[in-house]
């Protein structure tokens, strides 16, 4: 997953930018601090933030390494109750045997018996790598096995909530879109596609997270209602960014979700003279319009 740089006047602000350039949550996302603002005189602050964020990569489990260590453990306890430490005594029955053999005239008494020879192990680097490449083969999580499962799950939500409609998969690498297509699917959108959004979080738990998968970028539409609202906001948002050139007034949007954020980042991330930036706490975070130079 390839990574985001934002600046911002803080931490907090860079990281937000970033989030919502990769439009996941801070639980869901893994930063790199270039840059940290620097305190001034009078409690003024000189510089801006610059982080690096990415998409959080998957984690596999190593269970078989941990088996080894287990072996290995058993084999050290094994060794030390076979032979007696330096200054302790033998056991009784090798005593005894000892002692035989000097009565018996041999002189000299018996030699222990050596212990038997252990079977040979492979290199325990060798086979850890290969159980590690075989560990990670068992849990690699295929895009498409991750878009049937998201598909199951909306096709029996629809179901569900007694509406007609089918599920149809658009696949882009790593990128998947589930669009659902149909009538009277307005309760799966809500009011300002509030509804969709907590479906698409539902559709990404029954199938990403189920499977293990964080590589796979999962969106859910029902209706085209995204493409819709795709191109409302960016109309809305460089009809914004005309008055705030023609004003020089910056402008405070209504609060939005992450998604629509980052479309009115993505839409006047190239006007020139305009610069944006998001302000508050979810629910209420909102973008702000400003000059360049503001």
């Amino acid at each position: 997953m390839e990574f985001v740089e934002t600046t911002g006047k803080t931490l907090e602000e860079a990281k937000e930018k970033a989030l919502d350039q990769l439009g996941v949550h801070m639980e869901d996302a893994e930063f790199e601090i270039l840059e940290e603002p620097k305190a001034g005189l009078f409690g003024r602050v000189r510089g801006e933030a610059r982080v690096k964020a990415r998409v959080r990569p998957a984690q596999v489990r190593q269970k078989l390494d941990r088996r080894d260590r287990k072996r290995g453990d058993k084999s050290e306890k094994a060794e030390k109750t076979e032979k007696p430490a330096a200054g302790e005594k033998a056991p009784a029955g090798e005593r005894n045997n000892a002692a035989r053999g000097e009565k018996s005239g041999g002189g000299a008494p018996r030699q222990r018996q050596q212990q038997r020879p252990k079977k040979a192990v492979a290199p325990k680097s060798e086979s850890a790598s290969n159980q590690q490449a075989q560990t990670s083969e068992e849990h690699a999580v295929d895009a498409r096995q991750v878009g049937e499962e998201a598909s199951k799950f909306m096709t029996g939500l629809i179901q569900a909530f007694g509406a007609e409609g089918t599920v149809e998969l658009v696949e882009d690498g790593d990128d998947l879109e589930l669009r659902v297509h149909g009538k009277e699917l307005g309760l799966l959108v809500g009011p300002r596609g509030t509804t969709l959004q907590a479906v698409q979080d539902l559709a990404r738990v029954a199938s990403q997270r189920r499977l293990g998968d964080h590589d796979t970028r999962l969106r859910i539409d029902v209706g085209g209602y995204r493409e819709r609202r795709r191109e409302a906001l960016g109309k809305f948002a460089v009809q914004m960014a005309d008055e705030v050139k023609a004003s020089g007034v910056a402008r405070v949007l209504e609060p939005m979700s992450s998604a629509d954020r980052k479309i009115i980042h993505d839409t006047l991330s190239d006007l020139e003279g305009i610069a944006t930036r998001s302000e508050g706490d979810d629910p209420y975070r909102r973008v702000i319009i400003a000059p360049a130079n503001d």
